[in-house]
This record gives structure tokens, C-alpha cells and sequence, in this order.
């Protein structure tokens, strides 16, 4: 049985088989390409700043800094302030948080027989669009950070009013997602105290329940993050068993036929990437528990991601305060990009996981460049032997309807997946 599924960040197909009325392996597709790496062959190296963040609409803030990190990662040294390194850090968790905020309304909601409600997800992301807009000049695709920093000006008015649009974040979340007291929330290591909460997050959770699907979408429990930074931790775990130690070269990368998606493994095996890994490698209390209880599946899938939404805006207060104005934007490197030869690999957390970029440089001219999406870890195509995530997630459901959602809940992005 074939289903095409749409409302997602482009299409994918999904070929179904069945055994004994119970789904026991699925083919996922993604049908069409955008060849962003070829076209960036034998470009100057700065065209990357321009071209990558449009490799999605919505993570291109994610792609413009991976691309950002792996050219300086190209240079014996280059220095870059902490006022800058704030600000990238910041912008990128705006585009996390409004990611949260769209995805949770416009793809989770529906399944569970609550409305679609554009007018929650478009006010509360745009919240984060316009505090992005303030710090990196527009939003989506700017080009902001450079080599050497960010072009960007503000002022600390322009700080106060990304301090007001993320106080307004909170408010919305809390009058809206789940009814919590954020002091205690940072806390909080009982999946049951939520449930003593009113809001659309506790109402999901409780239909989970009560439709006892608490065991829908289990995968590997094997999670995995590269991109560590001031919040996240990079690392990889192993249900609850967290290591810190991660090598790229032990990643590897297959073609997969009749599709223009790759594989990705990390030494050799299928790992799951996104907030639910975040949260485990980092250790939250409250997805601990959920994990403890329930597992990798949908309900801890989307507990995780709902979390992340409070904790990131709650992070973003804190590196606001750490700005020192007196600091460059940017500091000019010593040597031209232009006589720059060598490699340079990067690795951030975007909305839906780890996103990597690798690139060589030649005299400042791009000879290879390699981009790695989170999709790619989550729904890669193996066979029955070695199935990917979203794969071994899918298998023993009883219907495609209930595929859906566990396939939706990894927030599925074949655009960013066929670059």
C-alpha cells in the first residue's frame, strides 16, 4: 500500500507491507531533488552564506550557521567575540522555538481531534520571527553572520524588545500549551505533575493515554547530538546510558535507490536525533521520567519538543544577559578568505536534530561540500535487517493512519533531506 504524504516540508512516499494485519516494514521515498552541493561546486567560498540558508524555508537559519562555522573551521585560527557567538546562538534558538510552536499546532493537533489552529502557531512564531528580524536584519534566509562575526547593529533597546517578545512567548505558552509555574517547571521530574495542568499539551498527553498508545512509535532508543553549545550537550546515549565522546568520522552517508534522500549511520547504526535525543543527552528530569514510563515513543517525542520550547526561551533571557555591547560584531580575519585552503566541518542543532556541513576549500573555492539533515537520521531507508528510525518506529502498527503520526512526530523535512 502506497501513501503519499504531504503536509510536511515538501513529499514522501511511503510503500506499506503487512503481515498478519500488522505493518511489518515501509519503504520511505522522497521524490524530488534540489541539488544544492553540486551547485555550489567551484563557487567562492562566501556564496555559501547566501545560497545554503535557502536550502529550507525553515530551518535556514540553522543552514547559514553550520555554513558560517565550517568556513571559519577552514582557518588555522580566526577570532570571533563572544557578543557575536551570543547573538548566532540566540537567533538560531528563536527559529527552534517558532519551529516548536508550528509543528505542535499545525501537524500535531489535528491528529488527535483538536482543531488546526493556524491563529496559535502564526502568532507565536511570528513572536520569534520578529525578535530574529531585530538581531540578524530580516528573517527567513538573511545572511547575517559572516566569517569573522555578524554584520548586524542593535542597540540595547533592540535587546529590551527581544526580551519583551520572548516574555510574551512565555505568557502565550503558559495561557495555551500548559498551565505551569516556569520556576518550579526547570524542575519538574514527574510526567504526573503535568498532568495535573490544564493546556493543548496536557489534553494530547491524556488522549495518548486514554487511547492507550503510550507504546506507538517506539524506536532504537539509541539518540544522538552534535551540535553542542552553551544549552545543548553534544553526545550520544543509549536508552539512559549518556556518552559525551563522538567522533565524525565514524558517520557515514549510503545512497538509497528510487529516492533522492541518503542514509546516514553512526557507526553502523540507525540513531534518533531531535529534542527527544537533546533532552536525553542532557539529562532533563522531566523527559528522564517520561522515559522511564514510556519510552521512545510519540508521547515522549512530543513532551521533549514541547519542553524544549520553555526551556530555549528561558535560555535566551539568560545569554541576553551575558551581552557585553562593548564587544565587536565582528572582527576582520587576519588572512583572506581568497588564499584560504584546507577543511572545515560544523555541527549545529537544528529544529529537528543535528545538522552537519563539511566542505573543502582551495584557494577560497569550494571543491566539495557535504550537508547531513536531521530527516536523514530520522527517516532513513534501510532494509528489514537494519531499518532507520522512523522505520522501526512504523513496524507493528496496526493501520497507515497511525503511521502518520508517528511519522509526522519526527517533523519530516524532505526539502532539507534532497539537497
Amino acid at each position: 500500500m502506497i501513501e503519499l504524504i504531504e503536509k510536511i516540508e515538501g513529499e514522501a512516499k511511503l510503500d506499506f507491507s503487512f503481515q498478519d494485519d500488522l505493518i511489518d516494514y515501509v519503504r520511505i521515498e522522497f521524490l524530488s531533488a534540489r541539488g544544492i552541493e553540486k551547485i555550489l561546486q567551484n563557487r567562492p567560498a562566501l556564496d555559501a552564506l547566501v545560497i545554503n540558508p535557502r536550502v529550507c524555508g525553515i530551518c535556514g537559519h540553522a543552514h547559514l550557521i553550520a555554513t558560517v562555522q565550517a568556513l571559519e573551521n577552514c582557518y588555522e585560527s580566526i577570532e570571533i567575540s563572544q557578543k557575536a557567538k551570543i547573538i548566532r546562538e540566540l537567533t538560531l534558538n528563536f527559529e527552534l522555538i517558532q519551529n516548536h510552536f508550528k509543528w505542535f499546532y499545525l501537524v500535531m493537533t489535528p491528529f488527535f481531534g483538536m482543531p488546526q489552529d493556524p491563529k496559535k502557531a502564526v502568532y507565536a512564531s511570528s513572536l520569534m520571527a520578529k525578535a530574529i528580524a531585530i538581531l540578524a536584519g530580516q528573517y527567513p534566509h538573511n545572511s547575517y553572520a559572516i566569517v569573522g562575526g555578524i554584520t548586524s547593529s542593535f542597540t540595547n533597546g533592540d535587546l529590551i524588545r527581544v526580551t519583551h517578545l520572548i516574555d510574551e512567548c512565555l505568557v502565550f505558552f503558559k495561557q495555551n500549551l500548559v498551565d505551569v509555574d516556569f520556576d518550579t517547571f526547570w524542575v519538574c521530574d514527574s510526567v504526573e505533575h503535568i498532568f495535573e495542568k490544564r493546556g493543548d499539551l496536557v489534553d494530547i498527553l491524556l488522549k495518548i493515554i486514554y487511547h492507550d498508545l503510550t507504546d506507538m512509535g517506539k524506536s532504537y532508543d539509541r539518540f544522538i547530538a552534535f551540535g553542542g553549545n552553551s544549552y545543548f550537550k553534544s553526545g550520544k546515549s543509549k536508552k539512559t546510558v549518556v556518552s559525551e565522546k563522538l567522533k565524525v568520522e565514524y558517520i557515514k552517508e549510503e545512497l538509497i535507490s528510487n529516492s533522492y534522500a541518503k542514509n546516514v549511520y553512526y557507526k553502523n547504526k540507525a540513531h534518533e536525533v531531535g529534542p527527544l535525543a537533546r533532552a536525553m543527552i542532557n539529562k532533563i528530569p522531566l523527559i528522564k521520567d517520561s522515559h522511564r514510563k514510556y519510552g521512545d515513543s510519540i508521547f515522549s517525542r512530543i513532551l521533549a519538543r514541547v519542553c524544549e520550547t520553555a526551556q530555549l526561551l528561558h535560555h535566551s533571557k539568560q545569554l541576553i544577559n551575558m551581552i557585553d555591547m562593548r564587544e565587536p560584531n565582528y572582527i576582520k580575519p587576519k588572512t583572506d578568505i581568497k588564499n584560504i585552503s584546507g577543511y572545515g566541518t560544523s555541527s549545529v542543532e537544528a529544529a529537528r536534530g543535528s545538522l552537519i556541513h563539511s566542505l573543502e576549500l582551495q584557494n577560497g573555492i569550494i571543491k566539495e561540500y557535504s550537508i547531513i539533515t536531521p530527516t536523514q537520521w530520522n527517516l532513513g531507508c534501510g532494509d528489514k535487517d537494519n531499518m532507520g528510525v522512523a522505520q522501526k518506529a512504523m513496524v507493528g502498527l496496526k493501520n497507515t493512519q497511525e503511521a502518520k503520526l508517528v511519522f509526522k512526530s519526527f517533523d519530516v523535512c524532505s526539502v532539507c533531506t534532497t539537497h
